[in-house]
């Protein structure tokens, strides 16, 4: 009897391990059509405690200004100029969700492009949103909320945290037109992979076919799979009770196909399905990422090492001043002078050698570096100089 429980333990135990590494397709893919778009837009920032723009150094502040009390009949004279440090030219973005509708709200991003020291306790004046077509798909308003905090005192001196002069608006933009979203075309729906690799995309495709029992996937390469629906979904079917009743026939020209609305929302119970399948994803190639400004190193445990010696020292050099002061006799002729000595002293650390054998893995490569004691600056030299060399089998990218 124990030896069956402890049996069962370990299927089990396998089972888990086996869906913990599986990933959820919806999880590594993204359907082909269905994205954010960008907007962008311009205005101002009232209300401020005195810390918005200047205007003998941002003069459009003053011209933007005057626009905008134009529009309400009040027109101050391009002759007269004023201070507005209450007020502030801002940039305004915002991302424009897939599938949005006339009346949803979105989150925006304000940021000062004049010379305002700060944003806080803000209010963003209505303000058109334009994308890449200039056309305006929503409009923005509201309270500018501001993480960053800052504090400057008489004497110029000055203590800031995080940014003062850009902040968010959550919900602080409605959306005014809508973007056609066709994520199916003829009938056929495109999933790609955040990570292109050949493998994937065809154990992806087999894992939809074998979950309909159709052939309706095919991976077209590195990153696309195709699922096609006409099988599921024909071209031609009626509505009884607002349920999709299919005919057994397919309409055969598939080349002109009307994919209309009530035709799309039927693909909708097939495309749920598809993304909750769960796909263990081949390993991508082996990768070092390296952080050159914050010595942060990151290696993919497939990284492998051939046969090399390394050895690497460090070489400093140390120069200091101390002031010195010359000063003659007590009868002698002369004039005291000040001066500074230079002391430059050059060390070079003596780093023992240490040899990689071929096939070494991850784990022996940190453990060899953290025994010579190695610090992370000095590891992005010695990764490039075996990369140099042709022993590091992996791709490294510095950002």
């Amino acid at each position: 009897m124990r030896k069956i429980k402890l049996s069962i333990l370990f299927i089990c135990s396998c089972l888990v391990t086996q869906i913990d590494t599986a990933a959820r397709i919806k999880d590594i893919t993204s359907m082909a059509g269905v994205r954010d778009n960008q907007l962008v837009g311009y205005g101002l920032v009232v209300g401020l405690d005195g810390t918005g723009d200047k205007t003998a150094q941002a003069p459009f502040t003053q011209q933007t200004f005057k626009n905008m009390l134009l529009q309400f009949g009040i027109k101050i004279p391009n002759a007269i100029s004023f201070e507005t440090k209450n007020v502030a030219t801002v940039a305004i973005s915002a991302k424009l969700i897939p599938f949005a509708k006339i009346g949803q709200r979105i989150d925006v991003t304000v940021a000062s492009i004049g010379n305002a020291t700060s944003l806080r306790g803000g209010e963003l004046l209505m303000t058109p949103l334009r994308g890449a077509d200039n056309q305006v798909y929503a409009m923005a308003q509201g309270s500018v909320v501001v993480s960053g905090f800052g504090a400057q005192g008489a004497d110029g001196s000055k203590v800031t945290v995080n940014s003062t002069s850009s902040g968010r608006i959550p919900n602080g933009a409605t959306v005014e037109r809508t973007i056609d979203v066709p994520f199916a075309h003829n009938g056929i729906v495109t999933f790609e992979l955040d990570e292109p690799d050949f493998s994937t995309a065809e154990k992806m495709a087999k894992v939809i076919n074998a979950n309909f029992n159709h052939s309706i996937a095919k991976a077209m390469d590195a990153t696309s799979v195709t699922v096609n629906l006409n099988s599921f979904v024909p071209v031609a079917y009626q509505k009884i009770n607002s349920t999709p009743q299919f005919k057994d026939s397919i309409d055969d020209d598939r080349n002109n196909i009307n994919d209309g609305p009530d035709r799309l929302s039927a693909f909708i119970p097939y495309i749920s399905k598809i993304e909750n399948l769960l796909l263990d994803p081949e390993h991508i190639g082996a990768r070092i990422i390296v952080n050159s400004r914050t010595g942060t190193i990151v290696m993919d445990e497939n990284v492998m090492i051939d046969s090399v010696a390394v050895s690497h020292g460090n070489l400093s050099v140390v120069v200091s001043e101390k002031p010195f002061v010359s000063q003659p006799n007590a009868l002698a002729s002369g004039t005291t002078v000040a001066g500074t000595a230079s002391d430059i002293k050059i060390n070079q650390s003596q780093n023992r050698a240490f040899l990689l054998s071929t096939g070494t893995s991850l784990k022996d490569l940190v453990d060899e570096i953290n025994r010579v004691g190695t610090a992370p600056g000095d590891l992005i030299s010695i990764l490039e100089a075996i990369k140099a060399a042709g022993a590091l089998h992996a791709d490294l990218q510095v950002i």
